[in-house]
């Protein structure tokens, strides 16, 4: 039990902390402290965690073995109004979560060259799985937040720069875009084995763009 733990949920809490505090960092690097205020800097898992997005939503998609897992953490606050170069500073902060995500994959897959240096054939195996685990669950977190819906990163990377209203408006409507994701990922796949036909559009681009990322890293 200890063991499962260690090596499918640490990564992934790995994972979802730090792809938040990355955007927290690099808002104060910026010239925004909202997340140091709202002590968002910190490493403690406890300030981050999504009881839904960090727990229950990882859980059940390693035990319905859908083929891929992801989650989120509840988002690091940032006032993009006290940025101080804001069209370029929404790009790097939008950006630091996939960038921090894919560098602790890329770490990982240094650490698996150790491997076999372990003579201790039980720790050996505890740890690759580790690492594996690590650059699997930080490549789909970055895969999944790059997607341009709101509020996942890629959509401030496509469109953050933008003054337009209607953009702004677009960008946080946060509560929309979840709905959307939801559809997206669990009602529309649903709906379509039911009518007798797949058509997964989510699973086949989170599963096939991060495979092929991980067989660069693994």
């Amino acid at each position: 039990m200890l063991i499962s733990i260690l090596v499918n949920f640490v990564p992934i809490i790995i994972a979802i902390v730090l792809h938040e505090v990355a955007h927290g960092y690099i808002a104060y690097w910026c010239g925004d402290a909202t997340a140091k205020e709202n002590k968002r800097l910190s490493l403690n898992p406890l300030r981050h965690i999504d009881i839904f997005g960090t727990l229950i939503l990882p859980t059940i998609l390693i035990l319905s073995k859908i083929g891929f897992v992801f989650g989120w953490a509840r988002p690091v606050p940032v006032n993009y109004n006290n940025l101080r170069h804001p069209k370029r500073d929404v790009l790097l902060v939008a950006s630091a979560g996939i960038i921090t995500n894919l560098l602790l994959a890329l770490i990982s897959s240094l650490l698996l060259l150790l491997m076999p240096y372990i003579d201790h054939r039980l720790t050996q195996g505890i740890a690759t799985l580790f690492l594996i685990n690590m650059i699997i669950f930080n490549v789909v977190l970055a895969v999944f937040n790059a997607l341009p819906i709101p509020p996942l990163d890629g959509s401030k990377i496509l469109l953050g720069w933008s003054d337009n209203p209607k953009i702004q408006n677009f960008l946080n409507s946060y509560r929309n875009g979840s709905i959307f994701i939801i559809l997206l990922v669990f009602v529309i796949p649903m709906i379509s084995r039911y009518l007798g036909f797949d058509f997964n559009p989510f699973g086949y681009y989170l599963i096939k763009t991060s495979k092929y990322l991980v067989s660069l890293f693994i």
